[in-house]
């Protein structure tokens, strides 16, 4: 892989991460104002228009609306990926944004669990290693000895990890036979749709003051796609992953300027572990992508 590329790669990852953190701020602004269920109803409703304009101009429709589609598992992975999004909100409502990274930053831990059940791959010594270390970073941050961390909304942050670690494995398997372009559209078309009709019954009146913010969301969760899908086409996944906690420092940045907080030392103790143990997990990947590649 030319240095350029790699570059690039790690680039767009950056500009991924500081979307995708604008996004999740623009998130728990909302959630101060609506339920989870329609703050994730309104993620989907603003995604969807944007999506399948990139979809007509990729050209991609034929692929989205193939009737092959496991559709089985795109239901499962939608509705993983509501829940995920649901509880995220759910726990942005007592958290700040620094506090809710550090806890959902344990999803790569977690999807190396998951893949050895779901898609028959083997977790080495060095993995068990990482994986110790990161779920002890989620202990020193939940200091639940003071029972100061250890609430709902963190709780509900942990339970979105999950969610979000098992959309993962099951969007690589689905992504074996399909294209990325039908796992976005379909697990937002479900966001939109059924977060729309779970939601119904307790709808809040949308405020034309939030117009603004509906649009940002749209564009920050758009563009936030674009680039990470750039970082992945442009670098290989085991030099570019660990630049995705870089977020952590936008978290702290837009906690600082919007809501005027900061992290305690146990926050940010935990979340050096845990990015610790994820950057050596990634990273020990490395040789063995490099191997598969020089024996193809």
């Amino acid at each position: 892989m030319p240095l350029t590329g790699t570059l690039r790669g790690i680039a767009a990852m950056l500009l991924a991460c500081a979307f995708f953190a604008g996004m999740d701020a623009l998130l728990k602004v909302l959630a101060g104002h609506y339920p989870p269920l329609q703050v994730m109803a309104l993620r989907g409703l603003t995604a969807l228009p944007l999506i399948g304009l990139y979809i007509g101009w990729r050209r991609e429709a034929k692929s989205v609306f193939n009737r092959r589609l496991r559709w089985r598992l795109h239901l499962l992975r939608a509705a993983l990926n509501m829940g995920m999004l649901v509880l995220f909100v759910y726990g942005l409502q007592t958290l700040g944004l620094a506090e809710a990274y550090t806890l959902a930053f344990v999803a790569p831990l977690l999807m190396t669990l998951m893949a050895v059940p779901l898609l028959g791959e083997s977790v080495l010594p060095r993995h068990w290693v990482a994986i110790g270390l990161g779920f002890a970073g989620v202990v020193v941050a939940l200091r639940p000895e003071q029972g100061a961390f250890l609430s709902t909304g963190a709780l509900a942050i942990l339970v979105a990890a999950v969610c979000y670690a098992l959309s993962n494995v099951l969007g690589r398997l689905i992504s074996r036979t399909e294209s990325s372009a039908a796992l976005v559209f379909w697990t937002t078309a479900c966001m939109a749709v059924g977060g729309s009709l779970l939601a119904a019954p307790n709808w809040v009146p949308v405020q034309a003051g939030h117009a603004g913010v509906l649009l940002g969301l749209a564009l920050t969760g758009f563009m936030g796609q674009m680039a990470i899908a750039e970082a992945f086409r442009h670098g290989q996944a085991a030099a570019i992953a660990p630049f995705e906690y870089s977020a952590l420092a936008w978290a702290l940045l837009l906690d600082w300027l919007i809501w005027r907080a900061a992290p305690d030392a146990w926050t940010m103790g935990g979340a050096l572990l845990i990015i610790a143990s994820g950057i050596y997990l990634v990273r020990g990947e490395a040789p063995r992508a490099v191997n598969k590649t020089s024996e193809s």
